[in-house]
């Protein structure tokens, strides 16, 4: 146990009197306590806390709201993303948080930072009564050394965690049972009806999304890796399905983050102390890195396992699909700490797009990162139980719409401002089909995107021929060194010329409409985080 562990902390001034509050209680005083006091509750056979958030599984975009005050009204961009709610309303689920907080027998408190550059992190204050809760924000967020908790001070930000316990539906702006709010000006998150923890996680990053920018930092949600001889770094952004997990797992090359960064006049740095990885169809084969990071001090979320051994059935997605895993940075063997490099080499945008139609690999001048880093496009297959088989594209603005508190161009403005200021190359990959779409054409190989990825941070690409791209106008790279040639002009590839130009234009007009949607302060339908 941490000798700075508080066992009664005196949390009056939150409006809180419970008398058993436990502050950064150790991993092992968690594991106690969630066992004692949660039940439910339980350790998998690799050591790792296995707990349950309930009915949400999953985060609840459409309960997330923000409190419209004057001072921050016109930074915020308001609609589907961002949900306005009014102070009086916010202050009535504050209300309802502490008073349930009040009748708990024991509270548990994080203490901990937000962004591993000291000259831009946030101190947190996550209060919260259960022991899982506490386990996963003390895993994602840094954790503080004994001296740093010593002086911790007043935190910035502080996370009311009242998820057992429902908003009031009839409470103005509410829509449901479950409503997660952010005071920027009071620097408070209320959480109220989702005990789903990624929710606390979320909601320092959208914080940080709102704050980093106005320093003229650009939040970034994305990968980051740095090559362990030259210590030239680069950020990958990628929706889900795009391999942007997979490619950050170089053994060449030491490991920053998995998603959520910053990127500052002196370089870029993780926002997290840990990572939060999905767990659906986890093997040692597939994922050896997150597979043994799974061990004690390790929290797994919503798993199934056998009663016998305690072994994990992470192909069982009879709980949710959204299995995940939360573990610390450092039980990443290649991770960087502190969790910090200079200024990028690269900027990779992952793209898996089912249509088939984007070169494999593509030079991007400031402007075209601009208009893909606003598209933020990748393409999904629907499921046989929606009777729809052609590929389905998604649009995400700065591949984290969900998570944006500014209008896009503001964080786009920063990229090209940072990529001008740095000389940063920008290339857009294409991890999806080749030679036809979904059902017709196949995945390209893993192992070729790997090529493409090694030939970038290599610079074998730099002065790599190119040609333009017939719909999209981006330079795409015509020859790689082990890679057939065919393979990098879409065109080349496919065997019916007439369904290549249907499809190109058919995805060429998607991002058109998406791009006109967010131009004119709207949001595509399709878009995800």
């Amino acid at each position: 146990m941490s000798s700075m562990t508080i066992e009664n902390m005196d949390l009056s001034n939150h409006g809180i009197t419970v008398k058993t509050v436990i502050r950064n209680a150790s991993p092992s005083r968690l594991y106690e306590e969630a066992i004692r006091f949660d039940p439910g509750t339980s350790i998998s056979s690799t050591g790792a806390l296995m707990a349950y958030s309930g009915d949400k599984t999953g985060r609840s975009p459409q309960d997330k709201r923000i409190v419209k005050h004057p001072q921050s009204e016109a930074d915020v961009w308001w609609g589907p993303v961002n949900f306005a709610l009014e102070e009086r309303a916010y202050l009535i689920n504050r209300e309802r948080a502490i008073d349930y907080l009040n009748t708990q027998s024991r509270l548990y408190v994080v203490d901990a930072y937000a962004g591993w550059d000291p000259r831009q992190r946030l101190k947190i204050r996550v209060i919260c009564s259960r022991p899982y809760h506490a386990l996963f924000m003390h895993t994602m967020l840094i954790r503080p050394t004994d001296e740093e908790l010593e002086t911790f001070g007043t935190p910035d930000f502080v996370i009311y965690n009242s998820g057992r316990f429902p908003a009031n539906r009839f409470t103005t702006g509410m829509t449901s049972r479950t409503s997660v709010d952010l005071s920027l000006e009071r620097g408070e998150i209320v959480i109220l009806g989702t005990e789903y923890a990624g929710e606390m996680k979320k909601g320092v990053f959208t914080v940080m999304n709102y704050l980093l920018p106005r320093r003229g930092v650009l939040s970034m949600h994305c990968s980051a890796t740095e090559d362990k001889k030259t210590g030239s770094s680069s950020v990958l952004f990628g929706l889900s399905g795009t391999g942007k997990t997979t490619l950050s797992a170089d053994p060449k090359r030491l490991l920053i983050g998995d998603d959520e960064h910053g990127w500052s006049d002196k370089g870029i740095f993780n926002i997290e102390g840990g990572c939060y990885a999905k767990a659906i169809y986890l093997s040692k084969e597939s994922e050896p890195e997150i597979f043994q990071a799974l061990r004690f001090g390790a929290v797994l979320e919503n798993v199934v396992y056998d009663d016998a051994h305690r072994h994990v059935d992470f192909d069982n997605t009879s709980i949710t699909q959204n299995t995940r895993g939360a573990y610390p940075l450092e039980y990443i063997d290649g991770a960087k700490i502190p969790a910090v490099s200079g200024h990028p080499e690269h900027v990779i945008f992952l793209t898996c797009d089912a249509f088939g139609v984007m070169p494999p690999v593509s030079k991007l001048t400031t402007e075209e990162a601009m208009y893909h880093f606003i598209s933020g496009y990748t393409a999904k297959v629907a499921g046989t139980e929606m009777g729809v088989k052609e590929p389905q594209a998604t649009f995400s603005p700065c591949f984290g719409g969900p998570f944006l508190v500014w209008k896009p161009a503001r964080y786009a403005e920063l990229l090209a401002d940072k990529i001008r200021k740095h000389s940063v190359k920008v290339w857009l990959v294409n991890t999806g089909w080749a030679g036809g779409g979904y059902g017709v054409g196949k995945r390209i190989k893993l192992a070729y995107t790997r090529k493409i990825i090694d030939s970038i941070h290599d610079g074998s690409l730099n002065n790599a021929p190119t040609a333009a791209d017939p719909f999209f106008g981006i330079q795409a790279v015509t020859h790689i060194e082990g890679l057939p040639d065919e393979l990098l002009t879409p065109r080349r590839i496919w065997n019916d010329e007439g369904a290549y130009e249907t499809a190109a234009r058919k995805l060429k007009q998607l991002f058109d409409d998406n791009y006109q949607a967010i131009s004119e302060g709207r949001v595509s339908s399709s878009m995800e985080g």
